[in-house]
């Protein structure tokens, strides 16, 4: 993969992280305003007796404790969630317990987000960070445009009944458009959905294996073998149904196919 794709993510990552800030009561009173002119990483300050005094901008540590937050908005406001857990259910519904791996289910989680997103992330560089990195217009007007193309992506998968509950616990009046909800509505509201979904994807996944799990079982006990396990004997046919029916391909396509961008 080119690193283009990648350079794009990070900085509107970043564009997105600094938008979340003033979600964080702690952090919305030390991050600039002013970001377009440029932070002091040092401060140097010259003492009495001709020495110097070195010190760490806050605003600098604001910054690099806020990008902590990098892993949750990553968890929270792409596909990665509803991925995740899709292919999780698959290695149970298969009855492997570590095939595969967790890292190559994370790995395959996000490089598929990456893939997912790609329209999102290239619409947050051409509408922001390109313009504003060109110089042609400031951080307060380049952040709006960054996180709107994230958050049209949130609501365009989040239910109507979700949305309206979160609305409803913050006290809110309906709003008149999706650009009206404000981020600490949609993000809660776009991660119930998600997981709503994600597990009834998992259930469709349960169905077929188990029906071959209750297949096995009741030929081992007409067959008196009630010491074998029935996972131990349909494994192989899980497996070979799986490949058979082209699973990789069809759950990879079908996750892909089931967002809205």
């Amino acid at each position: 993969m080119s690193r283009a794709p990648l350079r794009r993510m990070a900085l509107v990552t970043l564009l997105v992280l600094l938008a979340l800030a003033p979600l964080v009561p702690a952090l919305a009173q030390s991050v600039p305003q002013n970001i377009g002119g440029g932070i002091p990483a040092l401060t140097v300050k010259s003492n009495a007796n001709g020495g110097q005094t070195w010190s760490l901008s806050l605003q600098i540590v604001a910054v690099m404790t806020a990008l902590t937050l990098l892993p949750a908005i990553l968890l929270m406001m792409t596909s990665f969630t509803r991925i995740v857990i899709v292919l999780s259910f698959l290695r149970q519904a298969l009855g492997t317990a570590q095939s595969p791996p967790n890292q190559v289910i994370v790995g395959l989680s996000l490089f598929l987000t990456l893939f997912v997103m790609s329209p999102v992330l290239n619409n947050a560089y051409n509408q922001a960070i390109k313009p504003y990195m060109a110089g042609q217009m400031s951080a307060e007007q380049a952040l709006p445009k960054a996180t709107a193309p994230f958050k049209k992506f949130m609501l365009d998968q989040t239910r109507d009944t979700d949305l309206q509950m979160f609305a409803k616990l913050a006290g809110d009046k309906p709003y008149a458009n999706k650009a009206a909800v404000p981020f600490r509505v949609a993000v809660p509201a776009f991660v119930t959905s998600e997981l709503k979904t994600a597990f009834q994807m998992g259930f469709m996944l349960f169905v077929p294996f188990l029906i071959i799990d209750l297949v096995t079982a009741s030929v081992l006990m007409s067959m008196g073998m009630m010491m074998v396990s029935p996972m131990l004997i349909s494994l192989p046919f899980k497996i070979m149904l799986f490949v058979l029916v082209d699973g990789w391909t069809l759950l990879l396509g079908t996750l892909a196919n089931s967002f809205y961008t």
